[in-house]
């Protein structure tokens, strides 16, 4: 068989133009403070190299989807059939269309009206909020509220109003000292694992005229009786005006969704720019996600599994003397507190195999940084002993007794202690 060789040339790398100081003084400030000073001249997000015996703690693929076959095989058809699809914008799709079927879809199991299918989740986010707000619109966020919607308040540039995470009475006092405006909380928050008081949140919404978003992204497919989400498990779908939610979460693929009113729908996509001015997502992304759908409704067991695994650790760890900040869900944070600390607790347990994500600034607080383990429901017995295990006996080589959150369960201890000693018999 004769074959034809491809003819390559290496052509000369020219290197770019220096950066102008005002840049290069802000590039060389990133490795002089943070990688030099703060992290030893290392990297904090760049640990061991996992092994073959690691536990990945990493993934947001709760309920262990990413392999499944229904879905694989789903996708595989539709890449062979549709290729890449035609590449353009969702503001042109009309008519049958396997994207907007799949709106419908998502949304009706969401028990909402409708719903827009985004890019990412941060697209849904950053596009729901600068199509909702406005300079004149005060946008109130938990200080926890994930990045992206920050973002948004940014891009429409309207005031954000901080309020303590999950307080609600902190919530209203704002609200009342600068006005009707929007409301954007997560219903589980990804940084701790906390869950949002979302009844409250609502009530509030409702009294005092404002706007309800609810990011959904930690809480769709994990919670609610088929997986439709922390808002339909407390029955407020009448209550939250937008839900928002990353599909790159449970559902294992790389997509975004907003559940909506049917008439916003087209009002969304002729007003919010990352809709306008991004392509549609794949046919076989599509297809994909379709097929979740059908596997998050139909596999129960999964949910069970997670709830049961995540239980678990959370009361072990609880047991060890472990701040977990409320976590009542899969997302568990481990909170030594500066980077050098967290630097140690990545280490120490990565010697052991366990492999969480490191949060540091801007995803946490200065000095608040921690790691966090996402737990999936693919975990085994042997496996959950094993986290357990790692987590007892690290905490003398972390300094542990002296992080900033084991004091302050310490003392929050002492104060519970003294008030109920208190109290009447």
């Amino acid at each position: 068989m004769n074959s034809t060789a491809v003819q390559t040339t290496d052509t000369p790398r020219t290197p770019p133009p220096e950066l102008p100081e005002f840049l290069a003084v802000r590039v060389e400030r990133f490795y002089q403070e943070r990688v030099r000073k703060a992290w030893g001249g290392g990297h904090i997000l760049h640990g061991r190299r996992p092994g073959p015996n690691a536990l990945h703690l990493r993934s947001n693929d709760y309920l262990a989807l990413s392999r499944h076959p229904h879905i694989l095989t789903a996708m595989a058809d539709t890449l062979a059939r549709d290729g890449n699809g035609m590449l353009m914008s969702g503001i042109f799709l009309h008519g049958e269309n396997s994207q907007l079927e799949f709106e419908t879809n998502l949304a009706h199991f969401m028990q909402a009206p409708a719903g827009v299918l985004c890019q990412s989740g941060y697209c849904a986010n950053t596009g729901l909020i600068q199509s909702i707000a406005s300079d004149e619109v005060p946008v109130y966020a938990d200080m926890l509220a994930h990045m992206s919607l920050w973002e948004g308040i940014r891009a429409a540039g309207a005031p954000g109003v901080p309020f303590h995470h999950n307080d609600a009475e902190h919530l209203e006092r704002q609200i009342l000292r600068h006005g009707p405006g929007v409301i954007v909380v997560d219903t589980v928050y990804s940084t701790n694992g906390s869950v949002c008081p979302l009844r409250e949140i609502a009530e509030i919404a409702a009294l005092r005229g404002c706007v309800l978003v609810a990011d959904e992204s930690h809480s769709l497919g994990t919670h609610g009786p088929n997986g439709e989400g922390l808002v339909v498990e407390l029955g407020l779908t009448n209550r939250v005006h937008f839900r928002t939610a990353s599909l790159a979460k449970a559902f294992a693929a790389r997509a975004g969704f907003i559940a909506c009113a049917a008439h916003f729908t087209d009002y969304f996509k002729f007003e919010s720019l990352p809709a306008i001015f991004s392509s549609t997502l794949l046919p076989h992304e599509v297809a994909g996600l379709a097929a979740t759908l059908d596997v998050i409704r139909t596999e129960g067991w999964r949910r069970e599994k997670l709830r049961a695994n995540a239980a678990y650790v959370r009361a072990g760890l609880d047991r060890l003397g472990y701040n977990l900040h409320d976590s009542q869900s899969q997302i568990i944070a481990l909170e030594p507190g500066t980077e050098q600390q967290t630097i140690l607790l990545r280490d120490a347990l990565e010697e052991r195999g366990i492999f969480g994500s490191v949060f540091c600034a801007p995803a946490t607080p200065k000095n608040r940084s921690m790691v966090r383990l996402s737990l999936n429901s693919a975990l085994k017995q042997q496996e959950l002993d094993r986290i357990l295990d790692a987590c007892r006996d690290i905490r003398a080589k972390t300094g542990f007794d002296q992080w900033p959150s084991t004091r302050r369960r310490r003392n929050e201890e002492r104060s519970g202690r003294a008030i109920a000693a208190l109290a009447p018999a």
